[in-house]
């Protein structure tokens, strides 16, 4: 992926924080790299080991974000519900994967209780894992976090992490990429609808 387009998405969770806007953003049909989403291992939030290879077979739409996050991560998660409930019929929104960049507050069961809010898509998993694990998922998908020390707040530190969606395909390839800063629901649900029918 263009630095310029990592740089762009790169987004602190607190609400001070908003990176660059790019000057240009690739067209949806143009935006696949095959060099992003590799493999993965972590644990999702029943506490099961999961792997890409249990999500092949349908597209997902993967995020990289954490609980505590007070602002980008739910605006985020909300946008993708409204642009599911956008799209035409006959046009099955993909599973929802979100992915902590946070594995030392968000176990199985934060990640669970997080999910489940009523603002989310249905159908998401959250995963989660060794600090190694997360590491080497973000890796592969070219996205990027650090932890931000917060000594003055009682969450006593938060991350800044590349807010990014990225579109899977059956095979967990890239087919596209949501600059989630530059993307309503509309235009979410638009692009969506054009690289699933």
């Amino acid at each position: 992926m263009r630095p310029l387009i990592l740089a762009a998405a790169l987004a602190a969770c607190s609400p001070a924080a908003d990176g660059p806007a790019p000057t240009q953003q690739s067209g949806c049909a143009t935006r696949a790299y095959a060099e992003i989403g590799g493999p993965i291992s972590l644990i999702d939030h029943t506490g099961a080991a999961r792997t890409e290879a249990d999500f092949k077979g349908s597209p997902s739409l993967v995020y990289f974000g954490f609980t505590y996050c007070p602002d980008v991560c739910p605006l985020t998660l909300a946008t993708v519900e409204r642009a599911f409930r956008r799209l035409p019929e006959g046009v099955t929104p993909p599973r929802t994967i979100l992915i902590s960049v946070d594995p030392e507050r968000d176990s199985p069961e934060a990640m669970k209780a997080y999910i489940e809010t009523a603002a989310f898509p249905d159908d998401i998993v959250g995963l989660t894992g060794t600090q190694e694990q997360v590491r080497a998922a973000a890796t592969a998908f070219k996205a990027d976090y650090t932890r931000i020390e917060q000594p003055e707040s009682l969450a006593e530190y938060t991350m800044d992490h590349t807010s990014i969606l990225y579109l899977m395909d059956e095979d967990w390839s890239l087919k596209t990429f949501f600059v989630t800063h530059q993307e309503t629901d509309e235009t979410m649900a638009a692009c969506l609808a054009d690289q699933l029918s």
